[in-house]
């Protein structure tokens, strides 16, 4: 799995990084996605897959790696 964040359109909501922290967090000062693991362990797939179906804002991309 490769994970592609678009910062441009995140509204900071914030709902991928409590739902998938091994993969999501977000930048103190204004709450933007920070991209910690593209390419997660197919252990985190479903996980990511529901932080990305989460995502108000569609910001977080979901592809083959």
């Amino acid at each position: 799995m490769k994970v592609v964040v678009d910062e441009d359109r995140c509204c900071g909501a914030g709902s991928c990084a409590m739902v998938a922290p091994e993969v999501f967090d977000q930048r103190e000062d204004d709450g933007i996605v920070v991209l910690l693991d593209a390419e997660p362990t197919d252990g985190l797939r479903a996980t990511v897959r529901e932080a990305a179906d989460l995502c108000p804002a569609g910001a977080i991309t979901l592809g083959d790696a």
